[in-house]
């Protein structure tokens, strides 16, 4: 069921972001992945491609514990752009947190879907892009 769905990681870790990917690939949910260390470089991505659909994520999983810019940093940012991009972006934060306040503290953000604790499941990476693809990315 190979998707054509963007999808990107937003990590610091290199051990999930290699098991992430590996995991995508073997379930044979999509080839386009787009993976970065921290929220800045993702949003930097974000930025020169505003108008470019085609390379622009349909679904991001972020990460909160980032050097540089973390998750919610990018939120704070991600909110700020929202409107100038072409398409909707579906945003999971996925983290090791099990912190009441960062669970409370995504919930509270309109744009973020849902809030994952690590290790996301192959069963939940499944039903997320299958979701997604049904629904033509949106």
């Amino acid at each position: 069921m190979s998707s054509s769905l963007n999808v990107c990681i937003v990590d610091d870790d290199d051990i999930y972001q290699f098991t992430m990917v590996r995991t995508m690939k073997s379930l044979n949910l999509t080839d386009n992945i787009m993976v970065f260390s921290d929220g800045e470089e993702a949003l930097d991505f974000m930025l020169d491609n505003l108008h470019n659909d085609k390379e622009l994520p349909d679904v991001i999983f972020l990460d909160i514990d980032m050097p540089i810019m973390d998750g919610f940093q990018f939120m704070e940012e991600y909110v700020k752009i929202k409107p100038k991009l072409g398409k909707k972006i579906t945003i999971y934060m996925v983290s090791s947190s099990v912190d009441p306040v960062d669970i409370d503290r995504a919930k509270k953000i309109s744009e973020i879907t849902d809030y994952i604790v690590k290790p996301i499941t192959h069963d939940q990476l499944t039903t997320i892009i299958q979701e997604l693809d049904s629904r033509g990315g949106l």
